[in-house]
């Protein structure tokens, strides 16, 4: 089968007011309108034409909506959860684990008998979330540990009042005792060092570091208590171009600052926090899952697989992604598994083995693992995620 599919908008505070609407070409509502999310995670799942949702049918019949290879590789549960993503503020400072860190934390939570919508619980699932985020627009993120040199080089150039000890550890590599100090420092010690390097940003002249410091500056106007700015200082400032991408593994300290993406990840919702949020903030459980290990290089760019078909290669074993151009045309895209095709401009029908679906900007469709290759056709973009 392929069919639309209807997905719910997430309104978490950090949502931009326009960003959606003006892709899906609807007027704003006047909330903020953070993530559409399209998949089977069961806090939101997606929603068939005949009212059922998504994850349900799965659970009813997994062999026949994921077909039998990808239902028994994943235990009769969806690999993967796509999402649109419109950030007009800085989401938390975070990580996500591996898939033992995933089913050990999982199985705490539950043995504390913390209920799984409490918002004091950071295992929601016993699954991993490896993702992946590519840009509809000019998106700006902090991704991974940036290489101890260049982090030495901003403090150096800034020289911010009351950084000689966390300078010093950087020099003596020694990057998880330097995170972990200030991630676990209380507010009222952190306000002063805040300030500090605020002040340090806003006198410094030279050309260096322009993103660092306006993330830097923006953060510690935002934030003046929050030991999530003090980590902006160690983690890469990217500015990703359009269908540029970020792909974060497990353990990856990273957060979304603004711009409109297509986000793709293991189907789950394990956030582990540090800083610049409101929600539950765990730092040594965060601690636990980080991996300190430098990134050198964080953008991927997709590699051509066809006429007008990009993959982004990853390696990982929940998904696979593929950039489909058309400009009056087919294309036929082979994948494994259950399949989610999301139109992100144009007008691009989604040809099933008896139906199709027109898709504009923003809407989605589901094809099942026994569909066979996904082929679309029509003129705009679109992106298609399966499951390898």
């Amino acid at each position: 089968m392929v069919v639309r599919l209807q997905n719910t908008i997430r309104d978490y505070a950090w949502g931009s007011l326009t960003a959606l609407p003006e892709l899906i070409g609807v007027e704003p509502d006047g909330k903020p309108q953070a993530e559409l999310w399209m998949g089977a995670h069961e806090s939101a799942p997606s929603v068939l034409p005949n009212g059922d949702t998504l994850y349900d049918v799965v659970s009813d019949d997994p062999a026949q909506v994921l077909g039998e290879e990808t239902a028994e590789r994943f235990e009769g549960r969806f690999p993967f959860l796509a999402k649109l993503l419109a950030a007009a503020q800085p989401l938390s400072i975070q990580a996500h684990p591996s898939q033992d860190q995933a089913i050990d934390g999982y199985e705490r939570d539950e043995a504390a008998g913390i209920p799984r919508d409490a918002a004091d619980r950071n295992y929601k699932d016993a699954w991993p979330k490896p993702e992946i985020l590519i840009a509809l627009e000019p998106f700006d993120a902090l991704v991974g540990f940036r290489p101890l040199d260049s982090t030495l080089a901003l403090l150096d150039a800034l020289a911010p009042e009351g950084f000689e000890e966390l300078t010093g550890q950087l020099r003596d590599g020694k990057l998880r005792e330097a995170f972990t100090q200030f991630m676990g420092t209380d507010r009222d010690s952190i306000r002063p060092l805040v300030a500090a390097l605020g002040e340090a940003v806003a006198q410094f002249t030279g050309r260096a570091f322009a993103l660092e410091r306006e993330t830097l500056a923006r953060l510690c106007a935002d934030f003046p208590d929050d030991p999530g700015v003090l980590a902006a200082l160690l983690l890469n400032r990217v500015r990703l171009e359009r269908f540029e991408a970020v792909y974060l593994p497990a353990g990856n300290v990273h957060a979304y600052l603004h711009g409109l993406g297509f986000e793709v990840m293991a189907n789950s919702d394990n956030v582990l926090r540090g800083g610049l949020t409101s929600k539950h903030i765990d730092v040594p459980e965060l601690v636990s899952v980080v991996d300190f290990e430098p990134l050198t290089d964080p953008v991927l760019t997709a590699t051509t697989v066809g006429d007008g078909v990009s993959a982004y290669e990853t390696g990982c074993e929940y998904f696979a992604v593929h950039r489909v151009e058309l400009d009056g045309d087919e294309r036929t895209v082979a994948g494994v598994g259950p399949r989610i095709v999301c139109s992100v401009a144009g007008t691009i029908d989604a040809v099933g083995k008896e139906t199709a679906v027109t898709l504009s900007a923003g809407q989605s469709a589901f094809a099942a693992g026994t569909e066979g290759p996904c082929i679309l056709r029509g003129s705009g973009t679109a992106f298609v995620v399966s499951a390898r």
